[in-house]
């Protein structure tokens, strides 16, 4: 599992995800789904902004954490959307 972490360099800096967002220029929903890790897809063009900000390596935003038959489980997920997809289209 990949985990994008930014509040642990907010949190040693004592910023808020609003003032990172000011800083940044990028829109505090974006910074509240990466700091809630609510996000499948990240911009690297705002990765690296948020970067620059924080002063860090993109080493220390994300993170992988070995997940146990990850790649049995993203497989199951795609078949289900497949279907779930199927079945709109039927509809």
């Amino acid at each position: 599992m990949i985990r994008i972490l930014p509040s642990t360099r907010l949190g040693e800096r004592q910023w808020t995800q609003a003032h990172l967002a000011k800083v940044t220029g990028i829109r505090p929903s974006t910074i509240s789904d990466l700091y809630n890790e609510m996000t499948d897809r990240v911009n690297l063009k705002q990765l690296d902004i948020i970067c620059d900000a924080l002063g860090c390596e993109l080493s220390d935003l994300i993170v992988r954490e070995p997940t146990p038959n990850h790649i049995e489980l993203y497989r199951e997920e795609q078949n289900a959307r497949k279907r779930n997809a199927g079945t709109k289209t039927s509809a």
